[in-house]
């Protein structure tokens, strides 16, 4: 079963701080991602630009609309995420947690749908 791993960030917080936490975890990360690579569990992963880089794109009734900044007006943002196949929930609590600990903040654990896991 596959599972989205994706770390949550307070963009609310100054962004240097948020910069100074991101260069102390690099290394712990990279840790992570070698041991999740080694278990054979790896799909992909990503870290992401902060959420005022993005743009909404919108369809409806046949009419486009694209706005800047994100989806949802919140001060907690998806920072980057993992994508990895393993054989149950509590196998992607897990390496959730080992994630977790190495970014200093929250991994939300969601599984794919039935129709993704081809």
């Amino acid at each position: 079963m596959q599972y989205l791993l994706s770390l949550q960030s307070d963009e609310s917080a100054p962004e240097a701080d948020r910069e100074a936490m991101a260069l102390a975890s690099m290394d712990r990360v990279s840790r992570v991602n070698r041991e999740i690579e080694a278990s054979g569990a790896w799909v992909f992963a990503g870290g992401l630009r902060s959420s005022d880089s993005a743009t909404v794109v919108r369809v409806q009734n046949g009419a486009t609309t694209m706005t800047d900044g994100p989806f949802a007006e919140t001060k907690e943002q998806v920072a980057g995420f993992w994508v990895i196949r393993v054989p149950d929930l509590d196998a992607a609590l897990a390496w959730a947690e080992k994630c977790a600990e190495a970014c200093g903040g929250p991994v939300e654990v969601r599984p794919f749908d039935d129709f993704s896991q081809g």
